[in-house]
């Protein structure tokens, strides 16, 4: 076993945090003064998360990766535990959702949680019934149950986003662990099935994704969003109008710092800064890639092919949105958007990517 983890891993998840905790700042002073009368407010806020977050990640990388597959369940069992909580009346409701729990002064969201949860016990499950991975019966179906009953809870918020989010990375999962292509289809199309269904059934989603096809028929409404994201990316050019200089942030787009923090990345740095961003995502996601192919089990395997999924989807998934290239899904941009629990679990999830990595040797 080597002594040292991962070098490209660590650089890249801190570069991405070092340009979240700039693009933050510079997204959201003006709003933060106005608000909080402290430009400060949440730059400070993503600070702290970030030092939590690199706390965390220096802990699980010293942590030996068997540790996770030895108490998977139980960290599943306290996720479960967390999103029932949320739909009690302990849950906070924001925006006609209940996504978030109070805890002394802080507020924590268990879909966080719940993703990092899901791929433990799915990667120990697929390990466990690893044989039987081309089986529906004996190994998709299995498999399936549980991620299916977070995503029953987290749907119950509602947090279609999220829900979404996990079921395609358990999908990436058995791709990669091997399932039949047959139910790779079949999955594909009950997904497409279930995505029409849930879209239908709340006038709030199938609005967004009317408003994805044409955002300008409704530009003050549900157009609104994406129209001033284009505005910002579009002006920004080649190289951008420079770093603060934004003028979108000033209330156009509500909470720059967030969902489309892109769009604030492009206006400001232009399309080399966006490039810039894309391809740290990129170096990041195939490094796990790397890793995920030299493991020495399944459980390993599945671990950082989960975790690199889960970052990769993330982050194709934000761009699209602040680009109008699919509907507005809430999505954030994987450490560079406002942190809070994403931010201190997703980078306690690279912690164990780089105890793994000390167990592989990769040129």
């Amino acid at each position: 076993m080597k002594t040292e983890f991962d070098p490209v891993v660590f650089y890249t998840t801190m570069t991405l945090v070092f340009i979240g905790i700039v693009m933050v700042f510079s997204a959201s002073y003006i709003q933060a003064a106005f608000k909080h009368h402290d430009a400060f407010y949440f730059l400070k806020r993503n600070v702290i998360y970030a030092i939590l977050g690199f706390i965390g990640m220096m802990i699980t990388s010293r942590i030996e990766y068997t540790f996770w597959k030895k108490n998977a369940t139980k960290i599943g069992i306290i996720a479960i535990v967390l999103l029932v909580l949320v739909l009690t009346p302990l849950g906070i409701e924001a925006n006609g959702a209940k996504r978030w729990l109070g805890v002394g002064g802080a507020t924590i969201q268990p879909a966080e949680i719940a993703k990092f949860a899901c791929i433990l016990i799915t990667a120990k499950l697929i390990e466990k019934r690893y044989e039987n991975i081309k089986s529906l019966m004996k190994g998709v179906l299995p498999l399936l149950l549980v991620p299916g009953i977070f995503f029953a809870l987290i749907i119950l918020q509602p947090n279609m986003s999220t829900a979404g989010t996990i079921i395609l990375v358990i999908f990436v999962m058995l791709f990669v662990a091997g399932m039949s292509m047959r139910f790779v289809a079949t999955m594909i199309g009950i997904g497409a099935g279930l995505f029409a269904v849930l879209v239908l059934s709340a006038p709030y989603r199938l609005k967004r994704v009317l408003s994805f096809l044409d955002p300008f028929q409704d530009p003050l409404g549900s157009g609104y969003q994406v129209i001033q994201s284009l505005y910002a990316i579009g002006s920004g050019g080649l190289f951008g109008l420079g770093l603060g200089k934004s003028k979108q942030k000033y209330f156009y787009i509500p909470e720059p710092q967030n969902d489309f923090i892109f769009a604030i990345i492009g206006e400001e740095l232009g399309l080399i800064g966006c490039i810039v961003v894309m391809m740290l995502f990129v170096i990041l996601v195939y490094r796990c890639i790397r890793i995920a192919l030299k493991c020495s089990d399944v459980f390993s395997c599945m671990v950082v092919t989960g975790i690199g999924a889960q970052i990769g989807i993330q982050a194709a998934l934000n761009i699209a949105v602040a680009t109008s290239s699919m509907p507005a899904t809430g999505v954030a941009l994987p450490f560079i958007s406002m942190g809070g629990t994403s931010l201190t679990i997703l980078m306690g999830a690279v912690g164990i990517v780089l105890n793994i990595s000390k167990h592989v040797k990769i040129n």
